[in-house]
């Protein structure tokens, strides 16, 4: 395992085969479509020796890239004499535009065609998630961002998902396996669960962590009883500057107490609000804690994050999870452009020439 660092250019260098731990279950077509496994046996026995090109990209403008580097290892690892192909890439970081070739790979089909769908769905998978965390940044502007994204998928995800994470921007996770590629390790103090053990006693639930944790500043999750501003101040009083911040994760479907002797008529109550939090954060410095940062999490997007920052509402940190993952935004496609040196494609796709495109050395550790 190696720990990668961001270039000053902001791109991360290339991984090493040693670095993805794939299952061998890859060179043995387990994860690859059928179709490609027949071609494979057709063209092995009637149709080898050709020379292609195969070529990826994608329909979206302004995307981040991301993958590219997994389905070099994956090729180099898996392929028949990887070291006889010629692989053209791109960098995990680049933003790229719609039908724009990201990856372009030479040589023998029955070599390394039945990989196809595999990369595919690397690249979609990780760019997609690169995509969505780098737009919920660029509205997040200088606010710092928490991914809570390990618990909005099959677990399995979590690993080339913190990596994609990574790749754009992000290095707060709260799972080790979110960090693993590039040497992260989770975050986070409490869950509801600490609360619903102490019979809802924040500040029992507190003690308990620093009693376990002596070095440690707590962050106090404040929702449970769905009194938001009154909870904090409560934790506030009783952990003083032991406390670093609070978290609020009110549900959508509810309205916190807050709000039960004012006029909620010219705004939506509900969930974690705008109105919510600046109410909090008025409380909070009223009585001197203006130490004592917020964190919000439940539901929030690039738009959400936006109006927020438009808007002004004072955040420290902004919580987000199934907006990274569950949101596919990059799909890619595989073609083959070229037969032995000559222009060869189904109507419709065509060898898309770059000048972005650089030429990966084998092997690239």
């Amino acid at each position: 395992m190696m720990e990668i660092e961001l270039k000053k250019a902001g791109k991360i260098s290339r991984l090493t085969n040693k670095t993805f731990n794939f299952p061998k279950q890859l060179g043995e077509g387990f994860y690859s479509a059928n179709y490609f496994l027949k071609s494979r046996k057709i063209v092995s026995e009637n149709l080898s020796g050709h020379i292609v090109t195969m070529q990826w990209f994608q329909r979206r403008d302004n995307s981040m890239l991301c993958g590219v580097d997994e389905a070099i290892a994956l090729i180099h690892t898996f392929a028949v004499h990887p070291e006889e192909l010629v692989i053209e890439a791109l960098n995990d970081g680049d933003i790229i535009q719609a039908n724009e070739p990201v990856l372009k790979v030479t040589g023998k089909y029955e070599n390394f065609g039945f990989l196809e769908s595999v990369i595919d769905g690397i690249l979609a998978r990780r760019s997609s998630v690169a995509t969505n965390v780098k737009e919920v940044l660029d509205y997040a502007k200088e606010t710092p961002v928490f991914s809570m994204a390990d618990r909005q998928d099959d677990y399995l995800t979590q690993v080339g998902d913190g990596y994609a994470t990574y790749v754009a921007g992000i290095n707060r996770v709260s799972t080790d396996a979110q960090g693993l590629w590039w040497g992260g390790k989770g975050m986070g103090t409490m869950p509801h669960a600490l609360i619903q053990l102490c019979g809802g006693d924040i500040c029992k639930a507190a003690d308990a962590y620093i009693k376990t944790f002596p070095d440690e500043q707590v962050t106090a999750l404040i929702d449970y009883h769905n009194n938001v501003v009154r909870d904090s101040l409560i934790i506030a009083r009783h952990l003083g500057h032991k406390l670093r911040g609070v978290r609020v994760d009110t549900a959508k479907n509810l309205i916190d107490h807050y709000f039960d002797d004012k006029d909620t008529s010219n705004f939506d109550p509900h969930g974690v609000c705008k109105e919510l939090i600046i109410a909090l954060r008025e409380a909070l410095d009223k009585e001197g804690f203006n130490y004592v940062g917020i964190t919000v999490s439940s539901s929030f997007t690039a738009e959400k994050i936006q109006a927020w920052k438009e808007a002004g509402v004072p955040v420290s940190m902004f919580g987000v999870g199934t907006s990274f993952v569950n949101n596919m935004t990059c799909g890619f496609t595989g073609d083959l452009v070229m037969l032995d040196g000559k222009e060869e494609a189904k109507e419709g796709r065509t060898n898309i020439s770059s000048d972005r495109l650089q030429k990966v050395p084998y092997p690239i550790y």
